[in-house]
């Protein structure tokens, strides 16, 4: 029987492939401590998803990943070295650096952004009739002290002609943010778009209950949730970095052909999972914040320099703060896969 050439091509390619694999995991993997921003919910099924499948330790990697508790905890963690990389909100990686800008260890780098779109929201009830950010002067709203829409409500505030200072605050843990808006204790909360909006629905409220202002749909454009680590980390790791965000890359091309198939992953690591909220959730977080036009357009991961001088602008202007960090040195797309596999999204 005579094999035609196309098909010894492939067998060819798949063989090469094949060796290529078998070399990398006769190398030792090299451990790396990595750190979600939240709990093992519906998105961390883009992390989960590679980890489970062999997609790091075929780059070479031993990747252990976390649950985090905020992304300012996140970011800590990895400033102190107790991680080598997270997954934070680039506000809060901003603010951050500008009020550690004259520590040299403590120098952070984004080279991946994840949430194209930042999902800060904040939530109130049509009942108490806070329809648009300007009827929020004078009110209660909630939320945990480490929140990113809270950290960043003076940006919202200012981009809507708010005095901050007219909002007063109420903390809690962050199990007790929408029971408490459900109860009337405060007027509104903030979190992200697709984690209090599941949280309200599970307890019984509607999404026609509620008024949703997405930070995104009024004045406040910024990038969202970023793989980053220190500068220290990323200078002395290059090919890691690299390595890790080709496995990411791969790992999110296949959570958004099929989101409801990558919950098994977060089941997988979190068996008290409620799958079909879990669900629902990744489909907001993929439509809010990953799939964006821009993101659509120019591939994953991407940041556009201008955006982040403006960030940086807008955060050290709404907060007084003393230093501004470098913008330039806030970004590095130096280890992103190139544009055409980072076209993940499909038609």
């Amino acid at each position: 029987m005579r094999i035609k050439p196309m098909a010894i091509g492939r067998w060819a390619a798949t063989a090469a492939l094949a060796l290529l694999c078998a070399q990398a995991q006769a190398q030792p993997l090299t451990k790396v401590r990595f750190m979600l921003d939240w709990r093992f919910e519906g998105p961390a099924a883009l992390f989960l998803l590679p980890k489970a499948k062999g997609y790091f330790e075929q780059e070479g990697l031993d990747v252990s990943i976390d649950a985090g508790a905020g992304g300012g905890t996140t970011i800590t963690r990895v400033a102190s070295g107790s991680y080598d990389i997270g997954f934070a909100d680039m506000g809060s990686i901003i603010e951050f650096m500008a009020n550690n800008v004259n520590n040299p260890a403590a120098q952070m780098q984004a080279t991946y952004v994840v949430y194209d779109s930042a999902p800060m929201a904040v939530f109130t009830l049509k009942k108490d009739g806070i329809a648009k950010p300007a009827d929020l002067a004078g009110k209660t709203l909630g939320a945990p002290v480490f929140d990113p829409g809270r950290r960043l409500f003076p940006v919202f505030a200012k981009a809507n002609g708010i005095d901050p200072a007219s909002v007063k605050w109420t903390s809690m843990d962050p199990s007790l943010r929408e029971t408490l808006l459900q109860r009337g204790q405060v007027q509104g909360i903030t979190g992200f778009y697709f984690t209090s909006l599941m949280a309200l629905t599970s307890r019984g409220v509607g999404e026609d209950q509620l008024n949703i202002m997405k930070y995104a749909d009024n004045g406040v454009k910024m990038y969202g949730n970023s793989i980053f680590a220190t500068k220290k980390y990323i200078d002395q790791n290059p090919k890691v970095m690299a390595a890790f965000i080709r496995a990411f890359t791969r790992g999110a091309r296949e959570v958004l052909a099929d989101p409801d198939a990558s919950i098994a992953y977060v089941k997988a690591r979190e068996p008290m999972t409620d799958v079909a909220l879990e669900k629902r959730r990744l489909r907001l977080a993929i439509d809010s914040a990953v799939a964006t036009p821009a993101a659509r357009a120019n591939g994953i991961g991407a940041a556009d320099p201008a955006v982040i001088r403006r960030m940086v602008t807008q955060i050290v202007d709404a907060y007084g703060l003393k230093a501004t960090p470098d913008s330039d040195a806030l970004f590095s797309g130096a280890f992103m896969p190139p544009q055409p596999e980072r076209m993940i999204f499909g038609k």
